[in-house]
């Protein structure tokens, strides 16, 4: 006697990403529909629905994820989708999937769009459309970072626009905010006068109106940031580099470097080092890394000594190695090693008689 043939039990996976790389993709409704009705029509077991909103350019996705353990588990064998690029356009995931097809694990796909068997040919033509779907994507990223810098050459930022200005969907350029631009500008004015403090101006800027995403005044260093920012006198930054914008700018170049000015005067991070109890660290503060550009920072590490039954404290260097373009190979520094640098450099250096006396002058009256 025959058994009629047990229908696969197969996950429904939508998926839509706020990416660029989805702009022609069907809205998540717009799956759901097509599938469920495919699967009406196919006469479909679908046992659960999976849906997500998240790019898969990259291994990763919660959801997917989530649905690819419980097939491991033998919950389902199949999965109905619209298409391939739907899940996976990345090598990974979209190797996990055919892993799946090879040991059983997943027995059948369907897409209402793409043809596929479990069979060599069509695991070789689902590897090409998982392969036509990251070669999308890269030449999409490499597209878009073109389009930056060419966008960039103009002068034209290419961002969100920043407090202070409006991002015009009509000539994709940056405007100034009639609202809040002028706020900005008097936030510098304010600050320009010397009897301001970063905290005030985050009273100032509350009591107007702009505030962070929480509702809550800006702290001071995002503060200083903002008043630190090129894109108010008509420039900006894009790759670590400043470039010429073709924005209104909010304050002058004079009143920008003013501000700067008052800002550098009131940053003093070796100051930290007088405070009792803590050990000198002298060096802080006053270097840049060589390599990258970034700040250099220095720990205390003990050393004890079990023969002498003594523990000394030295003092180690190294970059801060904070930056975003680029990783910095520099090893750490023992405060003896740059002391013997610095004294070789100074050995070129000398002064002249007058000059030394003024350097005394000023030392003496405080001023050093």
């Amino acid at each position: 006697m025959e058994y009629p043939a047990q229908k696969p039990k197969l996950f429904l996976y939508a998926r839509k990403s706020t990416d660029v790389e989805d702009k022609q993709v069907l809205s998540i409704e717009g799956q759901l529909a097509e599938l469920r009705e495919f699967a009406l029509k196919e006469n479909l077991s679908v046992i659960e629905e999976f849906i997500e909103k998240q790019s898969a350019k990259i291994p990763g996705r919660p959801i997917f994820n989530q649905m690819m353990s419980k097939i491991q588990k033998g919950i389902a064998s199949g999965i109905l989708s619209w298409h391939p690029d739907r899940l996976a356009r990345n090598s990974v995931d979209g190797g996990n999937i055919i892993y799946f097809l090879d040991t059983g694990k997943l027995q059948t796909l369907k897409f209402p769009s793409f043809w596929f068997e479990s069979t060599p040919q069509g695991k070789f033509m689902l590897n090409l459309a998982f392969g036509q779907g990251k070669y999308y994507v890269d030449s999409l990223s490499e597209n878009t970072k073109r389009g930056l810098r060419q966008k960039v050459r103009r002068g034209e930022y290419p961002s969100l626009a920043p407090i202070g200005y409006l991002n015009d969907l009509r000539t994709h350029k940056i405007v100034a905010d009639p609202v809040k631009g002028p706020i900005i500008t008097k936030a510098f004015e304010l600050y320009s006068k010397g009897n301001q403090r970063l905290e005030d101006i985050s009273s100032f800027l509350a009591q107007k109106g702009i505030l962070s995403r929480g509702k809550i005044p800006i702290k001071k260093d995002r503060v200083s940031y903002i008043l630190t920012d090129p894109i108010y006198y008509g420039h900006f930054r894009f790759g670590g580099e400043i470039y010429e914008g073709i924005h209104e700018p909010l304050v002058t170049k004079k009143l920008f470097d003013k501000v700067g000015e008052i800002l550098s005067s009131r940053s003093k991070p070796w100051s930290k080092c007088k405070i009792k109890g803590r050990i000198l660290k002298p060096y802080t503060g006053l270097f840049h890394c060589g390599e990258c550009g970034m700040m250099i920072t220095a720990e205390v590490k003990n050393k004890y000594y079990r023969k002498t039954d003594h523990q000394a404290k030295y003092i180690y260097y190294r970059c801060t190695k904070k930056s975003k373009f680029t990783t910095c190979h520099q090893p750490y520094v023992t405060e003896q090693k740059l002391d013997r640098q610095l004294s070789s450099m100074l050995e070129k250096v000398s002064l002249s008689a007058a000059e030394t006396d003024e350097l005394l002058k000023m030392w003496m009256a405080g001023l050093l």
